[in-house]
């Protein structure tokens, strides 16, 4: 009787784990599954977490560029908030435009599909061909740019506002000069 109930508890055991291991999908299944694209996230993937409510964490080995229509830019952690054909709270993902770089916000689909993928930078929704988004893309890796606190950007306004300042001083001298 012991032998009996070993053999069925290691048996039970197995199949349970079975189970749970054919269960376990990849970010990219939590994707397709709530009607988005699989390739709205890199190639290797590294790590990634998924709860109940939506929410959802993917790690990646390092910050990377991505090229679609326009380049985009993946930190080492993105964050959001899964429902059936969006994703909100998303953090970690850039878009490029003209460029300058914008937080993306969100994203989203059409239900039922028109094809096209709406990336929330704030100020607009970008549009794109979902098709663009099918498979999940080769992501060269980046190096973040060395702003020393903000340091970069303060000499680089600092530089521009001198030389236009330069520049108006120099018409004005210029026009009395003239005169």
């Amino acid at each position: 009787m012991l032998a009996q109930f070993l053999i069925f508890s290691i048996l039970s055991f197995s199949t349970h784990f079975s189970v749970s291991a054919s269960e376990a999908l990849s970010i990219y299944e939590v994707l397709r599954s709530h009607g988005l694209p699989m390739g709205l996230l890199p190639k290797d993937v590294k790590d990634f977490r998924y709860d109940d409510s939506g929410r959802f964490e993917v790690y990646l080995d390092q910050a990377c560029n991505a090229k679609f229509e326009n380049e985009l830019h993946y930190d080492r952690n993105v964050s959001g908030t899964l429902t059936y054909g969006q994703i909100a709270g998303l953090s970690g993902i850039s878009a490029q435009d003209l460029f300058l770089w914008f937080p993306v916000k969100g994203i989203r689909v059409d239900i039922p599909s028109s094809g096209l993928i709406y990336f929330d930078v704030g100020v607009v929704f970008k549009q794109f061909s979902v098709s663009l988004f099918e498979t999940p893309r080769d992501c060269l890796a980046v190096q973040p740019p060395d702003l020393q606190d903000g340091k970069f950007i303060a000499e680089t306004v600092s530089k521009s506002l001198s030389g236009k300042l330069r520049y108006q001083l120099d018409q004005e001298d210029f026009t009395r000069v003239v005169s």
